[in-house]
C-alpha cells in the first residue's frame, strides 16, 4: 500500500475522529437484514423498521464523539416520535454489556438501544468500524443517508422532516 493511501486512510480516520461528520451518498439501499437485541432482553428485526424513519446509531460508550452526540439524538427522538420516526441506538460489540446497561439507564434513553454481542449487525450494516455511524432508514426500510461522525443535526432534521412528509 502506498503512502498516499496510507496518509489518506490515516486523514479519513483523523476526520471522523475528530467529530466532524462525513456524509456518505448511499443512495436508496435496503437496510439489511439483522436481528437487534435489545438491553431488555427482547428482540427486534430490520423488517421492524418499515413504516417508520429511523435513526440507527452504531456507537460505544468509550466514543467521546458518540457520547457528546447523545443529548442531540435525544431531542430527535423525542421531538420527532410522535409523528413516526424511531431510534435505535447499536452498542459496539467490542462495548462491555454493563457499560451500556449503565448509560442507558443514567442517561435514560428514550428510544430503544442494542447489544452487537458478536459484531454481526455492524458487519451486516457495511462492517461499521468506526463510531459514531449513523443510518437514517426511511418508511420503505431504505438506508437513504449516512454519517460517519456526529450528523449536522439543524440539515438531519430537514431530512426527517421530508421523509415523515413522504406516503
Amino acid at each position: 500500500m502506498g503512502i498516499k493511501h496510507w496518509l489518506a486512510g490515516l486523514a479519513v480516520v483523523a476526520f471522523a475522529g475528530a467529530g466532524a461528520y462525513v456524509y456518505l451518498d448511499t443512495g436508496r439501499a435496503t437496510a439489511p437484514q439483522s436481528t437487534f437485541v435489545l438491553l431488555d432482553g427482547s428482540r427486534q428485526s430490520t423488517a421492524d423498521l418499515r413504516g417508520k424513519v429511523t435513526l440507527v446509531n452504531f456507537w460505544a460508550t468509550s466514543c467521546t464523539t458518540c457520547v457528546a452526540e447523545m443529548p442531540e439524538i435525544i431531542d430527535t427522538h423525542k421531538k420527532y416520535n410522535s409523528r413516526g420516526f424511531d431510534t435505535l441506538a447499536v452498542a459496539m460489540s467490542y462495548d462491555p454489556p454493563s457499560y451500556v446497561v449503565n448509560f442507558a439507564q443514567t442517561r435514560k434513553l428514550p428510544f430503544k438501544v442494542a447489544i452487537d454481542n458478536t459484531g454481526a449487525v455492524a458487519k451486516a450494516w457495511g462492517d461499521v468500524r468506526l463510531t459514531p455511524t449513523t443510518y437514517i432508514v426511511n418508511k420503505r426500510g431504505e438506508i437513504v443517508k449516512t454519517y460517519v461522525g456526529a450528523p449536522n443535526f439543524p440539515e438531519l432534521h430537514q431530512l426527517i422532516e421530508k421523509l415523515l412528509a413522504e406516503t
